[in-house]
């Protein structure tokens, strides 16, 4: 397909303090044991993009990324790490690292995205459109909190957010206006050029910007040459596109194509198979084209681009891991119902052990190396790798990362451990954050606190 990917991975996240640190970097967050980043490099393996440049903010995370991206993706994928400052923004990363972008069209993907929507269907779309930019667009998901104390199996309190206003034409193929952010609270304002030449257009407050991006690199060059201000994807350079499709100075008109886009669910085995079938499908001509033409048909000196979207089926998986509330989503959805996503599927990995009449329920994983001690009780949740757990414990809708160790008698309830904790005898967390190797005395009990070492 002659693509570049950019996984804009990101470094050390304000949004989730204390569970990212300089030895723990958001890209190696994990999710079900397994780290954030490996979910989108899969999906990109899974849709043969394999030449990928991975920007990570701050040279000390990038080489913990290179590292384990070296020792886990060896001879499956081309991985080139960029390493780029700190709070430079998405915009600000792709313009660091510009001068390594080579290809015809680029795709660029967020690294905490943990979907199942393949992303050779958003490439495969905008080459067909011959596009100046591509955004995928999914469903909101459902958030809130757990229900710690609940034994009844009840997941979270749903609640859905309002992340975009979208302006969609008739066919949903095309890209008429988009608002983010503090731009969501205002009045829309609508080119009263797009209004005109499209006739109509759909409002939507139901679909999300995924982050997923494909752009013609010469248009995406040249935005981030002359906006050199543009510090975001979405917020900047996306709606700079949008707004500015029918009076294009980046990009001379192309042939007209078009077509609806495919809402479905597509599993790795088809991947290639659904690529193709999008690529292949009858074109009709857009709205850019008639907007470009003469009365008389002739070609006039109008320019314009095309601002196009692929719409991910509802019933897919889409969110991205960007807070700490997301962050527990994500650990329950990908060993529930989202469980899919898993490679292996294994609720307990290999060489636990498990004392006397101690249970592990559904929706667990419990990684390779840990101790459970004896009547022990693990309710939806995660334990990570070589964890010594006490006697007489209770976890339940909680993340404990690798190497914890929890005394006897602890009960911990909707709350993440990262990893050389210590939580000593009859410690009590409910909707807690306990950073990187921190201590809890013995006897503690903590309510929706953040704990964590103080840095030097």
């Amino acid at each position: 397909m002659d693509f570049q990917v950019v996984v804009l991975a990101g470094g050390n996240s304000k949004n989730l303090t204390p569970l990212v640190s300089k030895e723990l970097p958001k890209p190696l967050l994990p999710v079900a044991n397994c780290p954030v980043l490996n979910y989108v490099l899969h999906q990109l393996e899974q849709s043969n993009l394999k030449d990928l440049i991975v920007v990570v903010e701050g040279e000390d995370a990038a080489l913990f990324v290179g590292a384990w991206i070296s020792g886990t993706f060896i001879d499956r994928l081309h991985v080139e790490i960029a390493a780029v400052p700190e709070d430079i923004g998405t915009a600000g990363a792709l313009r660091a690292i510009s001068h390594h972008l080579t290809a015809k069209d680029i795709l660029v993907v967020s690294g905490d995205l943990v979907s199942d929507v393949p992303p050779g269907a958003l490439a495969a779309t905008h080459r067909r459109h011959d596009a100046a930019v591509t955004t995928m667009l999914c469903s909101i998901p459902v958030s809130g909190p757990l229900e710690s104390g609940s034994s009844g199996g009840k997941d979270k309190a749903k609640k859905l957010g309002c992340y975009n206003i979208i302006g969609l034409d008739p066919s949903k193929q095309f890209l008429l206006h988009i608002a983010t952010g503090a731009e969501i609270e205002k009045d829309a304002r609508i080119s009263k050029r797009i209004l005109h030449a499209v006739g109509q257009m759909e409002m939507r407050s139901d679909l999300m910007d995924a982050h997923m991006y494909a752009f013609k690199r010469s248009v995406l060059q040249e935005v981030l040459d002359i906006k050199d201000t543009f510090q975001s994807l979405k917020e900047d350079v996306v709606p700079y596109l949008v707004r500015s499709q029918l009076k294009s100075e980046a990009l001379l008109n192309r042939t007209p194509q078009g077509e609806e886009n495919s809402n479905e669910k597509v599993s790795s085995q088809n991947n290639q198979a659904f690529i193709s079938r999008i690529l292949a499908n009858a074109s009709t001509p857009s709205f850019h084209g008639l907007y470009s033409e003469n009365p008389d048909g002739s070609s006039s000196t109008r320019k314009t681009h095309k601002c196009c979207v692929y719409i991910a089926s509802s019933s897919s998986y889409c969110v991205r891991l960007n807070s700490i509330q997301a962050f527990m989503d994500i650990n329950r959805d990908v060993t529930g119902d989202a469980d899919h996503l898993l490679s292996p599927n294994n609720i307990i990995g290999p060489s636990p052990k498990l004392g006397t009449k101690t249970t592990v329920g559904p929706n667990c994983r419990l990684g390779e190396g840990s101790e459970m001690g004896d009547k022990c009780q693990v309710k939806r949740s995660i334990i990570g790798r070589h964890c010594r757990i006490g006697s007489h414990v209770k976890v339940v809708n909680s993340v404990v990362m690798n190497h914890v160790t929890i005394g006897d008698g602890c009960i911990i309830q909707g709350s993440v451990i990262c990893s050389n904790v210590q939580l000593q005898e009859r410690v009590v967390l409910k909707d807690c954050q306990v950073g990187a190797g921190f201590v809890v005395t013995a006897g503690s009990e903590y309510k929706a606190e953040s704990l964590a070492k103080k840095e030097k």
